[in-house]
């Protein structure tokens, strides 16, 4: 294994390219663990507190997970500690094995890929307005990124490292609110570009302002700014949410894959 990853990497994850679109985002930064065989395995761990991914060839042999799983061991990953995104069959080995060295390893979560290739507008309008986040807006959005890890589970920081996400995002200038008719921040939702492909993420409504539409609007507006942008809006969704699935399915969004979480 390689701890550099090049052309064919990307060629690789061509076939998964939604299901991996996070993996082809991160693999060519800066990560505490990068190792490919260029052919048959990815391995990219880009630090705490995000999950390993690990993409493999869809016909995987029971040697090859063996290897993965000792990768891990070998670079203290498989410690109980950490998450791994991949592919289901690797992930009932990696429960399999681990359990014989005492680790309860499970799969946490079932996500699904989805992109939008023709945005839909919602049926429901909600009132108010999408609002582009500024620098004032730093520590209502580390709250709202606060409140979503914490709701689904996943990727906790602390509150330093909420803040320095807020900022980062800001910075970026693809994070958003949605703003009611009396100017509450009720809904959120961000971004990231990765080729002509977009990750729409962070969509998150404050529990006394659901189920008035503020999200579906929001993700909408969203989806049609990176559509504008020339990219393919995509995300994933926890695959048990079926409520919230149906409703990115109304504006348009389609499946195209599953992977899971396994910590």
């Amino acid at each position: 294994m390689d701890n550099y990853i090049d052309e064919r990497d990307f060629q690789l994850l061509e076939g998964d390219k939604y299901t991996f679109f996070v993996l082809r985002r991160i693999m060519d930064k800066s990560c505490k663990l990068l190792l490919s065989d260029h052919e048959r395995c990815i391995i990219c761990f880009s630090t705490e507190p995000y999950p390993t991914w690990i993409w493999t060839a869809e016909d995987i042999t029971q040697a090859e997970m063996e290897n993965v799983y000792e990768l891990l061991a070998w670079n203290n990953l498989m410690d109980g500690k950490h998450t791994f995104n991949v592919k289901y069959e690797l992930a009932e080995y990696l429960i399999k094995r681990a359990k014989q060295n005492g680790i309860d390893l499970k799969i946490q979560t079932n996500m699904f890929a989805y992109d939008c290739p023709q945005p839909i507008a919602p049926s429901e309008m909600a009132e108010g307005e999408i609002y582009k986040c500024e620098e004032k807006d730093r520590e209502e959005l580390a709250e709202f990124a606060e409140m979503f890890h914490d709701e689904t589970g996943v990727d906790r920081m602390d509150k330093e490292g909420y803040l320095k996400y807020a900022e980062e995002k800001i910075a970026d200038g693809r994070t958003f609110f949605w703003k009611d008719a009396q100017g509450n921040h009720v809904a959120s939702c961000t971004y990231d570009r990765n080729g002509d492909m977009a990750s729409v993420g962070l969509v998150y409504t404050r529990p006394e302002y659901r189920r008035k539409h503020y999200g579906e609007n929001l993700v909408y507006q969203v989806t049609k700014i990176v559509e504008a942008q020339g990219c393919v809006p995509m995300l994933y969704t926890d695959a048990d949410y079926v409520a919230s699935n149906a409703c990115y399915e109304k504006i348009g969004y389609i499946f195209r894959g599953k992977l899971c979480m396994v910590g």
